[in-house]
């Protein structure tokens, strides 16, 4: 299992890409840390999600 935002999900062996994809989240406007590391936008393409895994998935959200 993989802890995303606080929640378990079934999601080890998906790429990052494609997790945030069928999620339903931006291309742009999103930063991703894993572990506790940030996870440079260059490498949602090729990161497979690990077994144990902890993921913040970050919206921006602009005001004024």
């Amino acid at each position: 299992m993989v802890r995303i935002n606080g929640q378990e999900e079934n999601a080890a062996g998906c790429l990052l890409k494609d997790y945030l994809e069928q999620k339903g989240y931006p291309a742009d406007g999103i930063a991703v840390e894993c572990n506790e590391q940030m996870l440079p936008k260059s490498q949602y393409a090729s990161y497979r999600i690990k077994d144990g895994d902890v993921l913040e998935v970050v919206s921006f959200v602009g005001g004024g």
